[in-house]
């Protein structure tokens, strides 16, 4: 097998801040390379960007760096333009690390459509989150495993997902969730997965989060896949797995609007 050089692998950053300025949240400042951009459509109270990835998909050996501040009043919506592709990797894994700061009184959302790893896609990514006083975050991470509207059954890799969210600097929330080799196999497993192919977690913190936990329950009560949550100590967790990625997305849009009293993002329509 002839491997790609280093040097042909895609590097891609976006810093941005947002800032509360004359009663609406705009972006401040913001610097991006590499194949990474940021739109911002309008209509919307608060401001909603859009993470787009100019080279189509995340192969092996792929760095991807998201750095996003919502400055103390701010009001932020972050999601992606479509479900990222991650493809087979011939050696290294893509890395992915997203920062999210939400300073006090300010409102963070990460929601990015789904990833789909590929078979044979390798995949390390990384989040970080640090909340203020007062100050609201939210974060989607959903995971189709294989392109299973193609067939696509037999599904090999890695993904290893490491979450560390504070709040004021102390830590409240880590989670690591690793699989690989035979995913497909893995997922097969009553107690693993149920032969699940989409997985997701929606994590909420905030001085309401633990009240909120009646009204996701009512929400989810017809959901048409597998879920569970909790709430504890100014969080909100929220877990799916499904055979079928429609089917989670469903469930992922009516916790969200039990979460947020509002549509999903409209790019995902």
């Amino acid at each position: 097998m002839n491997l790609a050089p280093a040097f042909v692998r895609a590097k891609g950053e976006i810093r941005a801040t947002f800032a509360l300025t004359g009663g609406r949240t705009q972006v401040d400042r913001a610097f991006e390379t590499g194949g990474l951009r940021l739109r911002f459509p309008n209509g919307r109270d608060g401001c909603e960007a859009v993470v787009v990835n100019t080279a189509g998909g995340v192969a092996g050996g792929d760095s991807a760096l998201c750095d996003f501040v919502a400055e103390e009043g701010a009001d932020v919506l972050l999601t992606t333009q479509s479900a990222e592709k991650i493809y087979r990797a011939q050696r290294d894994p893509a890395e992915i690390n997203l920062s999210l700061r939400a300073r006090d009184g300010a409102s963070i959302a990460w929601l990015p459509q789904e990833t789909i790893l590929f078979s044979g896609a390798k995949l390390r990514r990384r989040l970080d989150a640090d909340v203020g006083a007062g100050a609201s975050l939210t974060i989607l991470e959903a995971v189709v495993f294989g392109r299973v509207a193609m067939g696509e059954l037999v599904v090999e890799g890695a993904l290893h997902d490491r979450w560390r969210v504070r709040r004021e600097g102390r830590l409240v929330f880590a989670e690591d969730f690793r699989v690989e080799g035979d995913i497909a196999g893995l997922l097969e497993r009553p107690a693993i997965g149920r032969k699940a192919r989409a997985s997701a977690v929606l994590l909420h913190v905030s001085p309401r989060a633990e009240s909120l936990l009646e009204s996701m329950r009512g929400a989810l009560g017809g959901a048409p896949c597998e879920w569970g949550t909790s709430a504890w100590n100014g969080m909100l967790v929220v877990r799916f797995v499904s055979p079928s990625p429609e089917l989670q997305r469903i469930a992922i849009i009516s916790a969200l609007r039990a979460l947020r009293g509002a549509e999903a993002p409209r790019v995902w329509q």
